[in-house]
């Protein structure tokens, strides 16, 4: 496959699938019935990003344009020019990108701080003042508290869109507060046809992209820019291999862990020797509950790892031999 660029949600225009959720809030809002705060929920990569980008032009107030869908607006509108350009002022955006393009550990408590100041003041040009929260799983504790603040005491004409893979982390005061709209992935073969179109994928390649992705489109066209095909073959052959490690190979792959690249390919890699784990711990259920524990604790490494990474700032290559010790342990 050729290099392959994701577009930020905010640059997207169409979204496929998802004309139930879609007309949900286009008729809430319609008949003047818009709830104050939104959790967008279901697997990353489904579209909610790109739903609350969409949801926002119009709010802010782009005119319909059937031809982009339910939602939809003209790219070529100023408010959708506005909204590209992150510049519109009645548009607030809280995500773990930071001002230099880096993404952050989370979204930080001064950040969220800032919302509370931004509904405290009427519409500069548009019906309503918006704000998306990118994703909701990001706040650190304190930042989900500042939100919190803001859901108690609803502004007028204020209406806060909140991206969420994972609602059941979210503070359950939060989840009160707002109408939890649901999004459903394409499928399978929808996503794959997905990957072909927009990264050049050949049919082989696009299915196995689709199924590491559940059949989230979005999701399986980031797996694919970050070279998780490449990713699964090396988790397929280290398991392939076990107890014994090809150390060459091992430290080639630890050698690509550095800089923001080097991150995505962490993720990936230990995503996908997860997954693999964990079917293979489910085709061995019968060998003796002795060499399912194994399995079962190396999966849960597996798990925590990238995670203690992430919140210690832990170095990658570290963390991937501590993981491939479990696993040379599990097969033993």
């Amino acid at each position: 496959m050729a290099e392959i660029e994701v577009p930020h949600p905010r640059e997207v225009y169409a979204l496929q699938g998802q004309a139930a959720a879609e007309a949900d809030f286009e008729a809430a809002r319609a008949r003047g019935r818009l709830h104050h705060a939104w959790l967008l929920t279901g697997l990353e990569g489904v579209g909610k990003a790109t739903f609350a980008y969409r949801a926002a032009r119009r709010l802010l107030g782009a005119p319909a344009d059937p031809e982009h869908g339910i939602l939809g607006a003209d790219p070529a509108h100023a408010v959708s020019r506005q909204v590209a350009a992150r510049s519109h002022p009645d548009l607030f955006v809280l995500e773990r990108e930071g001002l230099d393009g880096k993404p952050r550990r989370g979204i930080p408590v001064d950040d969220a701080r800032k919302l509370s100041e931004f509904f405290s003041k009427s519409p500069a040009s548009a019906p309503h003042r918006v704000a998306i929260v990118d994703a909701a799983d990001d706040l650190n504790p304190n930042a989900a508290n500042a939100i919190l603040k803001t859901l108690e005491e609803p502004p007028p004409r204020g209406v806060l869109l909140m991206v969420s893979h994972s609602p059941g982390r979210l503070l359950p005061t939060i989840r009160s507060r707002c109408r939890r709209l649901a999004f459903q992935p394409l499928g399978i073969e929808a996503a794959a046809a997905f990957v072909r179109e927009r990264a050049g994928a050949n049919p082989e390649e696009a299915l196995r992209l689709a199924h590491m992705a559940d059949g989230a489109p979005g999701r399986a066209l980031v797996l694919a820019a970050g070279q998780a095909l490449a990713m699964d073959d090396a988790a397929r052959d280290l398991i392939a291999d076990l107890p014994r490690v090809d150390e060459t190979r091992a430290l080639s792959l630890a050698e690509g862990f550095r800089g923001g690249e080097g991150a995505a390919r962490f993720a990936v890699l230990f995503e996908r020797l997860s997954d693999r784990v964990h079917r293979l711990a489910a085709d061995r259920a019968g060998q003796g509950i002795g060499a399912l524990d194994r399995w079962a604790q190396a999966w849960e490494t597996l798990q925590r790892l990238p995670r203690e990474v992430e919140g210690l700032n832990l170095d990658r290559a570290d963390a991937f031999f501590t993981a491939l010790s479990e696993l040379r342990r599990a097969a033993t």
